[in-house]
């Protein structure tokens, strides 16, 4: 392997990508990304802009119900607890202000 092969094999790592995520991107272009693309990249498929590890639990949360006083689709919920209270929940959202 050459050093310039090796620098970005790290390179992808130290944008936070993962091993699997890099052949993806290699898969998907057909050719190795440049640094710019594997920038854009990197912050597209991030925890803060795609909810990279949270999704698959977000999703696990009701999203009706008749203590669901506001579910998805608002960048925020509510929920019945009871005694006339109500709880928010706020995920903070971002369409992609990276890719700007």
């Amino acid at each position: 392997m050459s050093s310039s092969a090796s620098s970005l094999e790290e390179r992808h790592r130290q944008l936070g990508l993962t091993d699997e995520e890099y052949a993806r991107i290699l898969d998907r272009l057909g050719r190795a990304p440049g640094d710019v693309e594997l920038a854009m990249l990197s912050l597209m498929w991030s925890e803060h802009c795609g909810y990279k590890h949270s999704r698959r639990l977000l999703r696990r949360l009701p999203k009706d119900g008749r203590h669901v006083l506001l579910g998805p689709g608002e960048n925020a919920g509510a929920v019945d607890v009871g005694g006339g209270l109500a709880v928010a929940f706020k995920v903070e959202s971002h369409n992609h202000p990276s890719a700007v």
